[in-house]
């Protein structure tokens, strides 16, 4: 998820190290505010196989894209963040991780004019695979968090969001896979936006816990198709206890990708 806040925020912030994949992974961020989690990484894990080229858009310190590569060994991606600090992250991590190779990180406005998107070095139409975990709840929904920062990261109107699915779609090669985790409670609009502008949509609802309502969802669409929208059954992350369930485990652990 991309920050969207003042560089100022995480300039005077502590970093910490923290391990991915079990360990397979591991990255530098700020120790306060938005800080990666299982979105991003089943964001990551969620991109199909045989995929060349990743575009992640606000990519954060970059763990959604380096899931992904962790998975596809013929994977390069290009990362894009509006912050400038939180790039400076990404491309550590890029480099501490063996990725540099393969990533090109990019400081760039997702909401943006194609000129100016272009300019930042994005390609229209040249990604295989698009992903985002975007800002989320409408403004006025939700709880602001404490942190203006981490406040600023999770809060995004419809308007912002469609934007955000659109430059998906400029970005994305004909044919390319488009995929975005978001809450389930903002669901309305994002399918809005993949149906009007994608076919295939596919949606993979995610609960905490057996009986536990949906909490976020999985999207998919493929640009460029006609084929009818799929709504999958849900998947419970959590087993017993604070355990998670055998699939999410392989996938956390680094072990298995996530199959959809």
């Amino acid at each position: 998820m991309s920050l969207d806040q003042p560089q100022s925020f995480v300039k005077h912030q502590s970093i910490t190290r923290d391990a991915f994949l079990g360990g397979r992974l591991t990255l530098s961020q700020p120790s306060h505010g938005f800080r990666a989690g299982l979105d991003s990484v089943l964001l990551g894990a969620a991109v199909g196989q045989g995929r060349k080229n990743l575009l992640d858009l606000g990519c954060g310190v970059g763990t959604a894209g380096f899931v992904a590569m962790h998975y596809g060994r013929i994977l390069n991606a290009t990362l894009v963040d509006q912050n400038a600090e939180i790039v400076d992250l990404a491309r550590t991590n890029a480099t501490d991780n063996g990725f540099a190779e393969r990533a090109t990180v990019l400081v760039a406005d997702i909401t943006a004019r194609g000129a100016e998107r272009q300019a930042a070095g994005l390609v229209e139409n040249g990604y295989d695979v698009v992903i985002a975990n975007p800002p989320f709840f409408a403004d006025g929904a939700g709880t602001l968090a404490v942190d203006r920062g981490r406040a600023d990261a999770r809060h995004m109107d419809a308007a912002m969001l469609d934007l955000w699915i659109k430059t998906a779609a400029s970005a994305a090669a004909a044919g390319g896979e488009i995929i975005f985790v978001y809450p389930s409670t903002s669901l309305s609009p994002l399918l809005a936006g993949f149906e009007q502008r994608f076919g295939a949509v596919t949606v993979l609802p995610l609960a905490p816990r057996a009986e536990a309502p949906v909490s976020r969802v999985l999207i998919r669409g493929i640009k460029g198709s006609r084929a009818p929208m799929t709504l999958l059954s849900s998947r419970v992350l959590h087993g017993e206890g604070r355990s998670f369930a055998p699939e999410f485990e392989a996938i956390f652990r680094g072990e298995a990708r996530l199959v959809w």
